[in-house]
């Protein structure tokens, strides 16, 4: 089991299991909800339904933060948002940069939820000299080869993956190199890394193609009723 986050080094963090992790920042999300609204204290079936997930899944992955809550009253809310960004991140911002100044990565650029969360982004590159000088979000787009340059001014923490599938591998490859160690690819393909480095893949196309299976499910479901 692990160890409760009070009195734990911040190297141990990785003692929690995955899918605790996981849920974590689907809860800490409930949390700013909940303090912008005002609340100040949150039951564990309070954060569940924020979560879509049960109660006794709450206090067990709370449980782990060494965070048990006061029977009747519930958890702090600010507190709990303390402890768990604590464990994110260390209640630190992590500079990010994106790769990729297409619509994605412009998208990306102007979604205020990564500042909230403590990941501003702070820099962009794209090989395109259409777009290199321009601003998106108020951040300059640099040219993908200054990147090592940027990441180290900027002190970037994150990369992200912005570009076409074609070109995600070289992008992965660049931010390696530039001393990024943790990256989120947003690129319709699967890439590599060198063991050490962090990788997580959002892939919209799948993620609609599942949403589509369940869809053509209750169609059918409906024409045979």
């Amino acid at each position: 089991m692990a160890a409760p986050l009070d009195g734990v080094p911040d190297g141990e963090a990785g003692s929690l299991p995955e899918a605790t992790v996981v849920r974590l920042p689907v809860y800490f999300r409930g949390l700013v909800e909940l303090a912008e609204d005002g609340t100040t204290t949150v039951s564990s079936q309070q954060l569940a339904e924020l979560a879509g997930v049960n109660a006794a899944k709450v206090r067990k992955d709370l449980s782990y933060l060494g965070s048990y809550g006061t029977r009747g009253v519930g958890y702090d809310v600010g507190f709990l948002m303390q402890q768990i960004g604590r464990i994110l991140g260390g209640n630190e911002p992590a500079p990010v940069v994106i790769v990729g100044a297409g619509n994605l990565g412009k998208a990306l650029s102007r979604y205020d939820g990564f500042g909230a969360s403590g990941f501003p982004v702070v820099a962009i590159v794209d090989a395109d000299p259409a777009v290199v000088g321009r601003k998106s979000a108020g951040v300059v787009v640099h040219h993908v080869d200054e990147l090592p340059k940027v990441v180290k001014k900027a002190g970037c923490l994150v990369g992200i993956v912005a570009t076409p599938a074609a070109a995600a591998q070289e992008a992965v490859d660049r931010l390696v190199a530039a001393g990024v160690r943790s990256i989120l690819n947003f690129a319709p393909v699967v890439v590599t890394v060198p063991e050490g480095i962090g990788l997580r893949k959002v892939d919209l196309a799948t993620e609609l193609h599942i949403l589509g299976y369940y869809e053509h499910r209750r169609g059918a479901s409906r024409a045979t009723g």
